[in-house]
């Protein structure tokens, strides 16, 4: 679906105005947003790739864990965000 935007320099019209006026035309045929959809689009996560993460995510959490029945981290480390190793 193409939209032609057509924007002529009037009288003492400098540049930039009629840029101006051009941006607006595109803002208002709704171009730009269009545009914005279409490049920042993100692809639906396929079921696989889900299933992987979640997969991760309950090993990490077991790790952690363990971890904290084995002392080598606090109890009250739980629940903050803090970056660790095995």
């Amino acid at each position: 679906m193409a939209t032609n935007i057509q924007v002529e320099k009037t009288g003492t019209e400098n540049t930039s105005a009629v840029l101006r006026k051009f941006t607006q035309r595109m803002r208002s045929a709704g171009i730009v947003q269009k545009m914005r959809k279409i490049r920042y689009r993100s692809r639906p996560v396929s079921k696989n790739m889900q299933r992987a993460t979640a997969l991760r995510k309950i090993e990490r959490r077991g790790d952690f864990e363990q971890l904290i029945k084995e002392g080598k981290l606090s109890d009250s480390v739980r629940g903050k965000r803090v970056k660790w190793r095995k």
